[in-house]
């Protein structure tokens, strides 16, 4: 992996990181304690999009932590729309995320877990087609059931609400699966319901210098929590003007 010139603000280091000490830097003290890690890109004054998607803003940094993320993780929870918007296609790492995750006792790609209500999905898709691990779609009890058993040719399909996808249902089906490392990339919508169910363990987020104006989105929307969920800054990475910060739970 090329690695792009990451230093460290805090806690200070006057030396990029290695690729070692990035993997370590985003690694658990305990894989079998249940964490859900959110990671989201924004610009200076909010913004989580520019043309209706989040790759404007970030960059080779970004892209280096976005795969280390990944590289961690048991399981990538994206909702729907996300999928369609960013242009997903399977959730297959690079050879040397694969080798490094054998290397550590993992399956050699993790699984790939989409949230969708409608459970309108492309079927021909390579998220399906061309997945390295079977994937699962997390829905609800009221989906249509044609729809769901014609996923269930391509990938294994969980409810996990009644009439809504619940976080916290989603997180225990993941966890009953031994998916207990939950990376959350998006959208804005799945982010904010696991906000308002408190649902949240970390937060990494990338702000971008740039200004966006117009109508991007947030990157969380809907309801509001019922409290405000302190976070503690357990990083803050810095490649040129971009920064990179990890918060978890206080």
């Amino acid at each position: 992996m090329s690695t792009p010139s990451i230093t460290s603000l805090v806690p200070a280091q006057d030396r990029p990181l290695s690729v070692d000490e990035l993997v370590a830097a985003y690694t658990v003290e305990d894989r079998s304690v249940t964490t859900v890690r959110v990671n989201f890109v924004t610009s200076l004054d909010g913004g989580a999009t520019v043309d209706g998607v989040s790759g404007g803003l970030g960059g080779p940094a970004d892209k280096t932590v976005f795969d280390i993320l990944r590289r961690l993780t048991d399981v990538v929870l994206v909702g729907a729309g996300t999928v369609r918007d960013e242009g997903y296609g399977a959730m297959r790492l690079d050879v040397d995320a694969a080798m490094w995750r054998d290397d550590h006792g993992l399956p050699l790609h993790p699984v790939f877990a989409i949230v969708s209500g409608s459970l309108d999905l492309d079927l021909r898709s390579e998220v399906f087609t061309q997945a390295p691990v079977r994937p699962l779609v997390v829905t609800t009890d009221r989906a249509d059931p044609a729809k769901r058993a014609a996923l269930e040719a391509v990938a294994d399909v969980v409810a996990c609400g009644e009439e809504h996808v619940e976080p916290a249902r989603v997180v225990q089906a993941l966890s009953d699966r031994g998916l207990r490392q939950i990376l959350c990339e998006g959208g804005p919508a799945l982010f904010g319901s696991f906000i308002a169910a408190d649902a949240v363990d970390e937060l990494c987020l990338t702000i971008s210098p740039a200004l966006v104006g117009g109508e991007s989105v947030r990157v969380s929307a809907g309801p509001a929590s019922p409290a405000p969920r302190a976070m503690r800054l357990q990083h803050l990475l810095r490649a040129e003007e971009l920064l990179i910060s990890r918060y978890v739970r206080a």
